[in-house]
């Protein structure tokens, strides 16, 4: 049996879960302009996936880039819900939410 498949099933979903609070908190504390950070992580762990010796290694730094991309429009996303009331505000930043 190989279970090769199921493992990177598994740590993916755990990558995506982890990204999904990170998103929140980024938003929260530093708002739209935190959408650089996901970009520069994606950067470096692509980078890091093409130049790592191991194949599985590789992978997951592969989905950890490519969530982090995929978090930048999320950061976007998640500003929206928050205007529209669907996530807590950070009141020290009130005035960014004003339309």
């Amino acid at each position: 049996m190989n279970y090769t498949g199921i493992v990177f099933g598994l740590l993916t979903f755990l990558v995506i879960g982890l990204f999904h609070p990170l998103v929140i908190k980024a938003e929260y504390y530093m708002g739209k302009k935190s959408w650089w950070l996901f970009l520069l992580l994606g950067i470096v762990t692509l980078g890091f996936s093409l130049y790592a010796e191991n194949e599985y290694l590789s992978i997951l730094l592969g989905v950890v880039s490519f969530s982090s991309f995929w978090s930048i429009l999320e950061v976007f996303e998640q500003f929206k819900r928050v205007q529209k009331g669907w996530f807590p505000m950070n009141p020290k930043r009130k005035n960014e939410y004003e339309k």
